[in-house]
């Protein structure tokens, strides 16, 4: 469905809240702003199967915007706001985007951008305007609010995050169907397997751009249901709009668990949760005490999946699952599993490979064929890159991105199990291990750690090091522990929680010619 299917029954209804202001949109308003976007789309030019994109903060219209191009049949492209002026260039003229909006937040960006973005006819400022950009508001105070004829869904193709080189833009292949018909799959995904209903009140914590925010904002919307809009995670704020809006559900990263069981106990206690009904966490792996510890506070109310921005596949488990296979992201949903071997052959229940699908939803890599071939099996299966194997029962575990691994000595090491480890250390709010030049080895591990408090001076973080190298081996195997650690006051962790462990790699390997 879609916001507009919800006017005649509930237009006073809040559909998007703002965590920060407070400020609603309604569904009435809702549908309204975006059915006059999608008449500026149109009036500009633009039809079914045509590419815009937006780049802007966590902003209270930001919901309306992409529901303007859904309406309007566009592929949409939401852009992390968090790339450089190239970056953005790159995706603008990559994804063939004809229309792009955006905010004074991106202003800079935004006047470089007039002279990198040449077939970009349209340009939307909201809240402000520079030289070479009209009015958001203007634009749509000007347009009619009358829905578009004959309209056609549209879908996004979103970038990945390129924290492995650059951003490779995700063409789902699909057909455009007349809007609202059918059930989009992360629809039936929160109906099916999360409740999601009208009366359901959706928490969202991470940006909009990225793919699981976007989509399941959209689908909680498209379902009827509220979604609460945080402008950035704050660990105790988070537990406090729960308990104020009595959120049923909300999808987080495992970094935000961290968080919140670190806050003093007051802080975890004071806020009653006892609303939420399912707690969706994904993106990145979680260490299994730390997810032991969250299902003992809220109780089994906590669900994982495995997927992609492709949608080549879903593997899912729930707290009951999870608790019979620790460490499991699931049992496929979505797509048949196979793991294979460098030389593609598939292998047995419990040898660790490269994790593939068959058939799951089909998916290109825009205007790059050569990565869309990469990710393909000889047999037409299709792979996100990571490796992971698969119990007896069918339940897989992630050992790492194989862009990851470190060879010492001969040995492969994933870094996920070492930070796993030393991120419970009572020391450390958050760990990156990666493989660093070794003139023995090839490759020894180093652990780059941001600490609680730093270290005051030499001595100190010496200390902390022994402590940290120690702590590890007793829960490791040596080789698997990092030799040596440095420490940062943080560390380039994406809002959504993956790590940008190539820029990491890349300063540590400066001046050879490894290349992540």
């Amino acid at each position: 469905m879609y916001p507009g299917a919800y006017v005649a029954t509930k237009p006073d209804h809040p559909a998007v809240i703002m965590a920060g202001t407070g400020e609603i949109m309604t569904f009435a308003e809702l549908d309204d702003e975006a059915n006059r976007l999608s008449r500026v789309f149109h009036d500009a030019g633009l039809r079914p199967g045509d590419h815009v994109a937006m780049c802007l903060e966590n902003h209270p219209h930001y919901l309306a915007m992409l529901w303007g191009a859904h309406y309007a049949g566009l592929i949409y492209t939401a852009i992390s706001s968090r790339l450089t002026t190239e970056e953005m260039a790159y995706i603008l003229n990559n994804s063939g985007s004809q229309a792009f909006i955006t905010s004074p937040h991106k202003s800079d960006q935004a006047e470089e951008l007039l002279t990198q973005m040449p077939d970009v006819a349209l340009r939307l400022m909201i809240d402000s305007t520079i030289d070479g950009y009209d009015s958001y508001e203007d634009a749509i105070a000007n347009a009619s609010a009358d829905p578009l004829p004959d309209r056609v869904a549209g879908y996004d193709m979103l970038y990945s995050s390129g924290t492995t080189g650059r951003p490779k833009g995700v063409l789902q292949i699909r057909e455009q169907t007349p809007l609202g018909e059918g059930s989009p799959q992360v629809g039936a995904l929160l109906q099916g397997l999360f409740g999601v209903n009208e009366d359901s009140v959706y928490l969202s914590p991470a940006p909009l751009y990225h793919s699981a925010p976007l989509r399941f904002n959209m689908g909680v919307l498209g379902l009827g249901g509220t979604t609460v809009v945080m402008e950035r995670f704050d660990a105790e704020e988070y537990l406090a709009l729960i308990d104020k809006h009595g959120v049923t559900i909300s999808q987080v990263v495992p970094t935000m668990f961290v968080r919140m069981l670190k806050l003093p106990e007051d802080a975890r206690m004071r806020h009653d949760v006892s609303s939420l009904g399912a707690v969706i966490h994904a993106a990145a792996p979680c260490p299994v005490d730390v997810k032991r510890r969250m299902i003992e506070w809220w109780g089994p109310v906590l669900h994982e999946y495995y997927a992609g921005t492709e949608g080549n596949g879903f593997v899912y488990c729930n707290s009951e699952q999870w608790l019979a296979h620790p460490g499991t992201v699931g049992f496929p949903v979505t797509g048949i599993l196979h793991i294979c071997d460098d030389d593609g052959t598939e292998l047995s229940v419990g040898e660790e490979g490269t994790i593939y699908f068959e058939g799951g939803g089909e998916f290109e890599y825009h205007g790059d064929d050569e990565k869309t071939a990469d990710s393909r099996h000889g047999k037409g299966w299709s792979t996100l890159g990571d490796v992971g194997k698969v119990d007896e029962d069918g339940f897989l575990y992630l050992t790492d991105r194989k862009a990851y691994m470190i060879i010492s000595g001969g040995v492969n090491i994933y870094p996920q199990e070492t930070e796993d480890i030393l991120t419970m250390h009572e020391a450390v709010t958050d760990v990156a291990v990666i493989g660093v030049p070794n003139e023995d080895f090839g490759e020894e591990v180093k652990a780059i750690v941001q600490p609680v408090a730093m270290p005051t001076d030499d001595d100190a973080a010496a200390q902390m090091s022994r402590e940290l190298i120690a702590y590890c081996r007793e829960h490791l195997a040596d080789v698997k522990c990092p030799r040596t650690v440095d420490f940062r006051p943080e560390l380039p962790r994406h809002p959504t929680g993956k790590l940008y462990k190539r820029l990491l790699h890349d300063e540590y390997w400066a001046g050879t010619n490894r290349n992540i």
